[in-house]
């Protein structure tokens, strides 16, 4: 049967960092209500050697423990949060990306011609003069803007989710 978790040794170094520092701060806790590890291993209905795990920043404990920990500090109610949908700024920019109209490529919009046109579908050229302009100016024509909106599924999404602030979001071990 093949092995199903990941050894501690082969996580990223910052998700051991962000536990190392959980367990900094669980300790400082617990040192500033002036209690020993045995009495919230009871509190938490855990063994003091894994309360001493814990405290070490053990990987391999159990998440549960950890947010006990943070449920005894009066930190869990919004550790949910840290990963709520309107928080997840790398799924937003896809959803938003994704929802933008791709631009054509010129070879690809002169194959559909040429297709069309062989199909007995050819459709005429857009009018290249816009209002008031004088005809053959010399200026190359550009295609009118379209505003970019979201679909209706992706509208339907984003309903009721705040737009951050745009962030650089980096990700140790990238770039």
């Amino acid at each position: 049967m093949p092995r199903q978790n990941t050894p501690p040794a082969d996580y990223p170094r910052a998700v051991l960092q962000q536990i190392e520092q959980l367990a900094q701060n669980i300790v400082i806790a617990r040192k500033r209500r002036r209690e020993t590890q045995a009495q919230w291993a009871q509190r938490l209905g855990v063994s003091q050697p894994t309360m001493a795990r814990i405290e070490r920043g053990d990987p391999s404990v159990a998440m549960a423990s950890y947010v006990m920990c943070l449920w005894l500090i009066n930190q869990a109610q919004g550790l949910a949060d840290l990963i709520a949908p309107q928080n997840d700024l790398a799924s937003l920019e896809r959803e938003v990306a994704r929802a933008r109209p791709k631009p054509r490529s010129p070879a690809k919009q002169e194959d559909r011609g040429r297709k069309a046109a062989a199909q007995g579908r050819a459709k005429r050229p857009p009018s290249t003069l816009k209002a008031g302009a004088a005809p053959d100016s010399g200026a190359p024509h550009s295609p009118p803007r379209v505003a970019n909106r979201p679909s209706a599924s992706s509208r339907e999404a984003l309903r009721g989710v705040p737009v951050p602030d745009r962030k650089v979001v980096t990700r140790p071990g990238i770039g």
